[in-house]
């Protein structure tokens, strides 16, 4: 459980002042719901590794906090953002394969596990659309929350929501989007 707005903010300044037991303290009280939201996003493995650097990056740059918002949702934009660094350089790895004889594996059928499909459906969507969603739904951030760690105006991360819930909804009852 995350600790109290005023003592979390100690903390903070604590960890800016190079308190490494007040970082670990941060580290403790949100690592699992940043580690949830990451492994929902790249899988256990990859999320746990952009966790990693999500936790690295937030200790170097943690004098650059202001505490507008809380730490949460802070080291959830990092984690956000190292993500969306690891999509560019995998997008570029595929471009320079798709010049070799490389070619798309066919996509499998829903199989009627739902909780399969639904992972399915998710790994379907769009980057932004899969976050958005896991972040409202899945994870109980508000939406101004969410938009705020996305780095995306609120209307378009509800516009996001609700696409997400529309291609999902299609794909699990196979209905047209």
């Amino acid at each position: 459980m995350p600790p109290e707005r005023d003592e979390e903010s100690r903390l903070c300044l604590r960890a800016a002042g190079g308190d490494r037991r007040a970082f670990s303290a941060l580290v403790s009280a949100h690592e699992k719901r940043l580690r949830a939201f990451l492994g929902r996003l790249a899988g256990p493995e990859l999320g746990d590794e952009i966790a990693q650097q999500s936790f690295v990056k937030a200790w170097q740059g943690l004098r650059h906090f202001r505490g507008e918002a809380r730490f949460g949702s802070w080291l959830c934009a990092i984690g956000w953002r190292c993500y969306a660094d690891h999509l560019r350089s995998e997008r570029a790895e595929a471009r320079k394969r798709e010049s070799s004889a490389f070619g798309a594996a066919e996509a499998e059928p829903f199989s009627g596990d739902s909780r399969l499909d639904l992972e399915r459906a998710l790994a379907a969507l769009d980057p932004v659309e899969r976050a958005a969603l896991i972040l409202c739904d899945g994870h109980g951030w508000s939406h101004v929350e969410a938009a705020d760690i996305l780095g995306i105006p609120l209307g378009t991360l509800k516009g996001s929501v609700a696409r997400a819930k529309r291609k999902c909804r299609a794909m699990l009852t196979g209905e047209d989007k």
